[in-house]
């Protein structure tokens, strides 16, 4: 008896299946599995050009989210509307697609530029607790042998696999989204201060930064916020803040390097009238002015050895006292501190104390430098143009020789110094157009590759 085409198939299926579901189970990061996944087929399922598109749940698009075979730079920008093309009908009917020989298909758009027109060609949904979330497309090694049907079969089965992955990502990408909501008029301030495009990501190492500011929002801990100047360390506390329990509490900040020591302590923990001259009255510091909420201290790393004392026994007893008062005052602050520099050589070196370094480093948040992140970059540009846009009430844009020449540059200054470069290209645009002539870098700075003095290591 003849062996049917389905059952030469079931043991390949099964090992490949087996040995997906393997990898998904033991991997955390959603995205590198979906990439893992997407190699696996090639190598070993003999279904190549793999490649995975999300529902976006703003706008009901179909945003390609991997694909193996090309660098991310070459598909961010792709996207399907319903009904457009093959991935588009499946985003409207939610049935699976397979065409014999695809290049024979009127509704094949070739967007990537990456499949071969004379194979076959399988997109199937991904559905996740029977809500549509993404599509799964891959194109089989050989030309039409008969087994297409049993082959869309299988990859129906690798979707529903992968389901619950592709939902992961979609969630870690509505937190950075969240994160923005305007539930309040504080937010909203937040949401339209400058540099705002921090939160703009969708690269590994920011989503990990999501992930973490999502987790720790939800306790009182107290949180170390790391990353080289630029890198938007302060919005990242204000998520923070927002978007936890303390949210309709007191949110108050205070950046350490812009006081002597002398004011700093006054400013910090108040004073009584009469403490020193000039304190004609009693005053609040800003730990009480925190109490029942949140404290963010920036630039931490600056203050000297002695006020780190007094600062340390805050944070230890939950208590202090007002600079020429003797009442002692309990509060209940949550703090984050960020800084800039290198604690732990700090900490070698004598300059920052030890036992207040581990104090502060209970949670920290290592922010990414820009330059370690380009893939994030153009919808950074694009959330900073918009914003400049509002500003001079016209809309701005960048051509693609602009977005190259951005993606050349280091930028040591990061989000801030992107910022400045795009402020001061749209001041000199005519028409909104924003051409590679007007990309200005100082030549120093681009030049030099090397991480500004002191600042922090983005192990991420």
């Amino acid at each position: 008896m003849n062996e049917t085409p389905s059952a030469s198939l079931l043991p390949f299926q099964f090992e490949v299946l087996a040995r997906i579901g393997q990898l998904l189970a033991r991997s955390l990061d959603a995205p590198q599995s979906l990439r893992e996944v997407l190699r696996t087929l090639e190598i070993s399922g003999h279904l190549s050009r793999g490649m995975i598109a999300v529902v976006d749940p703003d706008s009901g698009d179909l945003n390609v989210y991997a694909v193996h075979g090309l660098d991310h730079d070459d598909f961010q920008a792709v996207c399907y509307r319903a009904g457009e093309g093959l991935l588009g009908r499946i985003l409207e009917s939610g049935r699976p697609c397979a065409v014999a020989r695809l290049g024979e298909d009127p509704r094949f758009l070739n967007r990537l530029g990456l499949y071969e027109r004379d194979l076959p060609f399988i997109a199937v949904p991904i559905h996740f607790s029977g809500t549509l979330q993404g599509v799964l497309a891959v194109q089989p090694d050989a030309q039409d042998d008969g087994l297409l049907d049993e082959r869309v079969r299988f990859v129906e089965l690798l979707a529903n696999l992968v389901g619950q992955s592709v939902r992961l990502s979609l969630e870690a990408a509505q937190e950075r989204r969240s994160l923005d909501q305007e539930r309040d008029p504080q937010r909203r301030t937040v949401r339209h201060r400058p540099g705002f495009g921090n939160l703009v990501g969708h690269s590994p190492a920011m989503l990990r930064v999501f992930d973490q500011i999502r987790m720790v929002a939800k306790w009182s801990t107290t949180v170390l916020i790391r990353g080289e100047t630029g890198t938007g360390k302060e919005l990242i506390a204000n998520a923070i803040h927002y978007n936890s329990p303390r949210a309709r509490g007191p949110y108050v900040r205070l950046n350490c390097a812009s006081l002597p020591e002398n004011l700093l302590e006054s400013e910090l923990f108040g004073h009584e009238k009469g403490a020193f001259t000039g304190a004609v009255n009693s005053r609040k510091g800003r730990f009480e002015m925190a109490d029942g909420g949140t404290l963010f201290l920036d630039e931490i790393g600056d203050i000297s050895p002695a006020f780190q004392a007094k600062l340390l026994r805050v944070l230890q007893e939950g208590e202090l006292e007002r600079v020429g008062g003797g009442r002692t005052l309990k509060l209940d602050v949550r703090l984050i501190a960020a800084t800039h520099r290198d604690l732990e050589a700090a900490v070698d070196g004598g300059d920052f104390r030890e036992d207040l370094y581990y104090r502060l480093n209970v949670m920290p948040i290592v922010l990414p430098p820009l330059r370690e992140r380009l893939e994030d970059l153009p919808k950074i540009a694009s959330h900073l143009l918009e914003r400049l846009g509002g500003m001079q009430r016209r809309p701005l844009r960048l051509t693609a020789g602009a977005q190259r020449r951005l993606v050349q540059h280091h930028w040591p200054g990061n989000v801030r110094e992107l910022e400045n470069c795009l402020e001061r290209a749209a001041v000199m645009s005519e028409n909104g157009e924003i051409d590679a002539e007007l990309i200005r870098i100082d030549k120093a700075r681009e030049r030099s590759g090397r991480r500004p003095a002191g600042a922090a290591p983005a192990p991420l």
